[in-house]
């Protein structure tokens, strides 16, 4: 039997991206994956993160907001990094993890009355939820 694929999102507050990138693979990829997320300066969960989670069927179930620090000493078979600033901060770890990274546009720093900012949240997570359902095609393809 063949470990999980150990991935690590990093985002700067672990709001928002990383925490709907977590839940998504969590969702798409299942027991291959093992998947974790935090950020260089952690903002807690948004609560609109959550609500789109779970108005698009997605558990969030043990989502919290986490520091960098907490996961320095792991080993990961992926780092991805969702923001500009995280990937420029994200300090080495452990092992032979592979860097990847994702830009996406930071929802909780939309502005507006909730349904523009809602919207923003929703384009977010459609983006990242593309990415997420080819990227674990690949990734399974590669441990193959």
């Amino acid at each position: 039997m063949t470990s999980p694929v150990r991935v690590l999102f990093l985002c700067t507050g672990n709001s928002a991206r990383s925490q709907m990138a977590e839940a998504l693979l969590r969702r798409y990829g299942g027991a291959d994956f093992e998947v974790r997320s935090a950020g260089t300066d952690p903002q807690g969960v948004h609560p609109l993160t959550l609500r789109m989670l779970e108005e698009c069927g997605v558990a969030t179930d043990g989502l919290r907001s986490e520091p960098l620090e907490q996961y320095t000493g792991e080993a990961f078979d992926y780092i991805i990094t969702v923001c500009d600033r995280a990937r420029d901060n994200c300090p080495t770890f452990p092992g032979d993890a592979e860097r990847i990274h994702w830009g996406f546009e930071d929802p909780a720093a939309a502005s507006g009355d909730e349904a523009a900012r809602l919207a923003v949240f929703r384009r977010v997570y459609n983006e990242i939820a593309g990415r997420i359902r080819t990227w674990v095609e690949t990734a399974r393809k590669g441990r193959r």
